[in-house]
């Protein structure tokens, strides 16, 4: 999954493909890369940050997503905002990115249900969350941090299962790294995949140059200084079974996993002489 952030303050990349011809020429160039599918994203949830109106966030994404997803490009619309939703399901997305996983707009199950209904291909991606990201601190207190991600993730499944109009089977989880987790509380949910993977859900990661992976760092100078080590995650949550990663350089990512598949070709089962 490339990351395409169409706004002008995300933590990594703000501004660079702000301007709507160069979004699209940008989401062209991660799918020419090898990436499989796309997300748009027109606000920013990095701390200090104000939040969007759905009416420019709408104007930001809505002509990438139509001119992305007109060229056959599958395109998931990164929103909170369940007219947002709305507005990208229209425009051609099938995939809704909610990394609040419908706790920002209450409105949210019901368009995901409404959309669904209409076109039964769109899939809901519902992250873990405890709050916006300036509450980080707060909010970042665990005693076993894998367990309770998926609990309260769990939580979220429980309320859609309870409504009856999502198809869960349309439904996709992300433990949401960097979101209401600090240092060693990613690290334990990213070692610890196992816990949401095989529980019939298919599972997104997103390690890309989140802050803490700080401690890692390359002197790169044609790439962000994280990019190195988020390849080498990706790898990691490719070969434990992960559905998507996050990322927001493809390239690098696309050959590794490229390889990995290669060598299942001959990979066989360990026989005893």
């Amino acid at each position: 999954m490339g990351v395409l952030n169409v706004t002008p303050n995300s933590f990594s990349d703000g501004g660079r493909w702000f301007d709507t011809d160069a979004a699209i020429a940008h989401g062209q160039s991660m799918l020419s890369s090898g990436a499989d599918l796309i997300d748009v994203g027109g606000e920013s949830t990095a701390p200090g940050n104000d939040a969007v109106s759905v009416a420019e966030e709408i104007d930001r994404v809505a002509p990438v997503i139509s001119a992305l997803a007109g060229q056959g490009a599958l395109i998931s619309c990164d929103t909170m905002h369940a007219e947002t939703a709305r507005a990208a399901w229209k425009a051609g997305a099938k995939i809704i990115n909610d990394v609040s996983g419908g706790m920002v707009d209450s409105e949210m199950f019901s368009v995901v249900a409404e959309i669904m209904g209409e076109n039964p291909e769109v899939s809901y991606l519902c992250q873990h969350w405890r709050g916006h990201l300036k509450d980080a601190n707060r909010l970042a207190v665990y005693e076993n941090p894998h367990l309770e991600v998926w609990q309260e993730l769990r939580e979220r499944l429980e309320v859609m299962r309870e409504r009856g109009d999502i198809d869960l089977r349309r439904v996709i989880i992300d433990p949401g790294l960097g979101f209401s987790k600090q240092g060693d509380q990613d690290w334990d949910v990213l070692a610890n995949l196992d816990t949401y993977l095989g529980r019939g859900f298919p599972v997104l990661v997103g390690p890309s140059r989140k802050r803490f992976l700080a401690d890692y760092e390359t002197h790169a100078v044609e790439r962000h200084a994280r990019d190195d080590v988020t390849a080498s995650l990706a790898f990691f949550c490719a070969l434990k079974g992960a559905w998507a990663v996050r990322v927001h350089q493809v390239e690098p990512v696309v050959v590794g996993i490229r390889a990995l598949e290669k060598l299942k070709e001959f990979h066989e089962p360990r026989t005893v002489l």
